[in-house]
């Protein structure tokens, strides 16, 4: 990092500020699959801290930690992002989503055996079969293939006057 603060002609101090604050910059070295549990309040909620109880059982470390043969680090990082479908971890570039405790045990074995799952259609694999965030019956809303705007009368405003209690209709909500 001293010699990015000299490159960029920086004070170190300013380079390591950015480096601890974004997890995605490692300032030590991470397993071959870097594992990062998202543990804010949806995934929370959904049943991460049994996922992340499952993963430290399984590999015999803890949030932070590396195995020793070097192929596993977890860490315990803000959301991800995937709040539909929680709870979830990034594993290296690729979002595992819908997790059990079964499901993650099951995905683990496979990265001992370097036959990691193929990621889906979405770029994701939500581990319970789904695709995306769809539910179970499939895309039941946002169908349409083009946008439809609201209607909205061009003469709303035209004395110049807006009524309170009117806003939220002359906006179109």
């Amino acid at each position: 990092m001293d010699k990015v603060a000299q490159i960029v002609e920086a004070a170190p101090t300013r380079v390591y500020e950015v480096a601890s604050f974004y997890t995605m910059f490692n300032r030590t070295k991470v397993g071959k699959y870097f594992i990062q549990l998202c543990g804010t309040t949806p995934c929370m909620i959904c049943g991460s801290e049994d996922i992340k109880r499952t993963i430290e059982d399984h590999l015999g470390i803890q949030n932070g930690q590396t195995t020793p043969d070097g192929m596993f680090t977890l860490l315990e990082v803000e959301c991800l992002g995937a709040c539909a479908n929680a709870p979830m971890i990034q594993m290296n570039d690729d979002y595992y989503e819908c997790l059990t405790p079964e499901t993650t045990i099951q995905l683990l074995e496979k990265c001992k055996a370097n036959d990691v799952p193929v990621m889906g259609k979405w770029g994701s694999l939500p581990m319970n079969g789904q695709v995306s965030c769809e539910g179970p019956l499939g895309k039941t809303s946002l169908t349409w293939k083009e946008p439809v705007p609201a209607a909205v009368a061009v003469d709303r405003f035209k004395d110049g006057t807006v009524d309170p209690s009117t806003v939220k209709k002359h906006m179109a909500y």
